[in-house]
C-alpha cells in the first residue's frame, strides 16, 4: 500500500492561500467513527501517489505517529491552472461495501484498425464498482486486439473483474467497438446536415413572421382608408 504523510494543519479558512504559495495542500480526514482532522500535504508528493493510486486505490495516510487506510475521496482544483488547491481523504469501514468509479485502461493494437482503417470508439471510459475498500482495483484493463472484424465488440461481460468486485452495469453494455471508415464520415457529416436543418427552420419561421408582419401592415392600411 502506498504511504503518504500528512501533518495536522492550524492554517484554517482563507488563510490557507498561503499554504498553496508554499506548494503546500489543504486537505481533511473524515468518515465513520472518526472525527474530522485538518490536514497539509506536500503538493508534490500528492500528486506522485494520486498518479498510482487514484481514487479508487486505498493509501495509508501517515498522520503523526499513526496510519490510517483512507481513498483520495475529492480534490478540488484551480479552475484555470487545474492545480489541486484542496483534498477531501476519507477513512471507509473495511467491513462495508462502497461505490467507486475505477478507470478502463485500453491496451494492444486492433487489426481493424491496422488493417482496415477502423476507428476505435470507447463507449465506456470508466466503471463504476462495489467492492470492499481493500478489494477495489485501481484500473480495469482490456486489450482491444480482441477487434479483428467490424462485427467484433467486447462487452461488459468480457471484462477481468477481479474477485470480490460487483460491476454496476449490465453485462451486455458496449465498452469499444471499432467503426468503418464510411460510418466515422457519416457521423461528422451528420452534424453538419442537421445545422443546415436548423438554419432552414428558423428562415422558415422568420419567413412566416414578416408575412403575418406584413398581412398586419396591409390590415391597418385598408381600415385607415
Amino acid at each position: 500500500m502506498l504511504t503518504l504523510s500528512a501533518n495536522i494543519r492550524k492554517t484554517l479558512g482563507k488563510k490557507t492561500k498561503s499554504l498553496r504559495k508554499k506548494d503546500v495542500l489543504p486537505g481533511v480526514l473524515y468518515g465513520p467513527k472518526i472525527k474530522p482532522l485538518a490536514l497539509e500535504i506536500d503538493l508534490k508528493e500528492f500528486e506522485k501517489i494520486y498518479k498510482e493510486a487514484g481514487e479508487s486505490s486505498l493509501i495509508s495516510l501517515q498522520v503523526d505517529n499513526r496510519k490510517v487506510s483512507v481513498l483520495i475521496h475529492e480534490i478540488q482544483r484551480d479552475p484555470l491552472s487545474l492545480k489541486p488547491i484542496h483534498i477531501d481523504f476519507y477513512k471507509p469501514s473495511l467491513e462495508e461495501e462502497i461505490t467507486a468509479a475505477v478507470s478502463i485502461i485500453f491496451e494492444g493494437e486492433s487489426r481493424a484498425v491496422k488493417e482496415l482503417g477502423g476507428t476505435l470508439v470507447r463507449e465506456i471510459s470508466e466503471l463504476e464498482v462495489k467492492a470492499l475498500p481493500q478489494n477495489l482495483p485501481h484500473e480495469i484493463k482490456v486489450n482491444v486486439g480482441n477487434l479483428k472484424t467490424f462485427e467484433d465488440e467486447i462487452l461488459i461481460k468480457d471484462l477481468k473483474i477481479p474477485a470480490g468486485v460487483k460491476v454496476q452495469r449490465g453485462p451486455d453494455e458496449i465498452v469499444a467497438v471499432i467503426t468503418p471508415p464510411e460510418k466515422v464520415e457519416e457521423e461528422l457529416a451528420k452534424p453538419v446536415e442537421e445545422k443546415v436543418e436548423e438554419v432552414e427552420k428558423v428562415e422558415e419561421e422568420e419567413r412566416e413572421v414578416e408575412g403575418r408582419e406584413a398581412k398586419g401592415e396591409k390590415e391597418k392600411s385598408e381600415e385607415s382608408k
